[in-house]
């Protein structure tokens, strides 16, 4: 059902900009953000406000932010989404039998946290919040990989673009419903509302179908394939030029960003703002100005190709950084505010975008599970892991101006990192078929871009 480049209909009316984006692939990316942003929410920000309600110290209260590691340690079982197929329902294609069922097991797994009752003990209620976690991660899992095979290599920009801004509307959409809800009928009623989210997905991959990019990897004979399933994925990553070069980049392309938005809010304390001011500023400026970032990302990405659009966005994401300290040194200054968050939220979106992308195109197209969850968890996790515990620290023993100088300062080795690799040409060599096109190889003989030449279809 993959839409061509020529416009019909009524698509000839629009600027041709926005035309990409009413293609029915960044469509279904879409609706599969969706459903990838709300069992977040279920675990996060509406099951404070649940336990907080009913009287749940704030101790413990904190302590479920444990459950979204599931999101982190999912490429531990990504590769059954890839190597597993399911008896029955798998006659509807690999991707889309496992959309239906993990998206059966995300509303399962909500419904069963609707009824878990704080006042039957808290242990209760960790149980129901593991079982969303990790339904709602095997939820992700396919969801990304669906995204990536559904999209052609020209679409991965605007089709990255969609996917957040999905993800925006399904998270929002269910805090917005279960507070709503609950007022009047209940949690229990609240959290079985948000559980319809799941069917934007579900429904995409019956509309969509099986992604015409989707390839079965070669099956390897009796107890061999499902060890070939783990390994293979690997193995093949690995197997290209320039691969530890582009692990070293996903490593450190965030650690920066990381460390700065971990204390925005302790700035704006410090520095007096009220929670008005944040919540106009912050919350209103900042979500605004991210959409438009997601806009400006899909657009730079078709118009520029991949790298230089990944170029900039690293660019932008560091000096965004730098705004902060001029922000640390002006004092409260609701403009100051306004144009910190503003810029940094732009650069977001955009990076947010072009990055996504550019890791989507990493995977191969047998293996878009299994990679695509490696890479994600590899640009969350450690970056989290090395500045989660030390930024608070950090600003106590040199301040905020130099807090933020230094993390505009941690941003450049991604940046030069990623330079180098383009001048090396390992951008392209390091591809996979997801990002070049054509057939995957059957064995491991060669990286992609040497089975797709350079000039046909691999991204700029």
């Amino acid at each position: 059902m993959a839409d061509k480049d020529e416009a019909t209909g009524w698509r000839k009316a629009l600027p041709a900009g926005l035309r990409p984006y009413t293609e029915s692939a960044p469509v279904a990316a879409l609706l599969l953000g969706i459903s990838s942003g709300f069992p977040y929410a279920m675990i996060g920000a509406t099951l404070t406000t649940r336990l907080k309600q009913d009287g749940i110290t704030k101790s413990t209260i904190t302590a479920f932010s444990l459950v979204f590691l599931a999101y982190n340690f999912k490429f531990l079982w990504a590769w059954v989404v890839d190597g597993v197929r399911l008896p029955g329902i798998g006659r509807l294609g690999q991707r889309v039998s496992w959309m239906l069922l993990s998206g059966v097991l995300v509303i399962a797994a909500v419904a069963n946290l609707a009824f878990a009752n704080p006042a039957d003990g808290i242990m209760t209620i960790i149980t129901a919040a593991i079982l969303v976690g990790i339904a709602g991660a095997t939820f992700d899992i396919v969801i990304d990989a669906y995204r990536i095979e559904a999209l052609e290599p020209r679409q991965l920009g605007v089709g990255s673009g969609m996917s957040q801004y999905g993800w925006r509307i399904g998270s929002a959409g269910a805090g917005a419903i279960a507070l709503v809800v609950s007022a009047r009928a209940g949690w229990e009623m609240a959290y079985l509302a948000c559980a319809a989210l799941a069917l934007p997905a579900m429904g995409a991959a019956l509309w969509f179908g099986e992604p015409a990019r989707h390839r079965e990897p070669k099956p390897a004979p009796g107890f061999g394939r499902a060890v070939a399933a783990v390994w293979r994925p690997f193995l093949e990553f690995f197997q290209r030029k320039g691969a530890f070069l582009v692990l070293l980049f996903i490593l450190l392309h965030k650690i920066g960003d990381t460390l700065a938005n971990l204390t925005f809010r302790l700035l704006f304390d410090d520095l007096g703002f009220t929670n008005d001011e944040i919540a106009i500023w912050d919350v209103g400026v900042g979500f605004w100005a991210y959409l438009i970032g997601i806009f400006i990302g899909g657009i730079l990405y078709t118009q520029l190709g991949m790298k230089r659009s990944v170029m900039i966005s690293l660019v932008l994401m560091a000096v965004s950084n730098f705004s902060f300290a001029l922000l640390a040194q002006a004092g409260h200054s609701n403009w100051g505010m306004a144009g910190a968050i503003g810029f940094e939220n732009i650069a977001s979106g955009i990076g947010g975008v072009c990055v996504v992308a550019y890791f989507s195109a990493l995977c191969d197209l047998r293996f878009t599970a299994s990679q695509y969850a490696l890479i994600s968890a590899a640009a969350s996790i450690v970056g989290r892991s090395l500045t989660g515990t030390t930024a608070g620290g950090m600003i106590d023993a040199i301040g905020y101006f130099n807090f933020y100088v230094l993390t505009t300062i941690a941003a450049i080795p991604g940046v030069l990192l990623f330079w180098l690799m383009m001048r090396m040409g390992l951008v392209d060599s390091s591809l996979g078929t997801a990002g070049v096109g054509g057939e995957a190889s059957p064995e491991f003989a060669g990286s992609p871009a040497a089975l797709h030449p350079q000039g046909t279809t691999t991204p700029r």
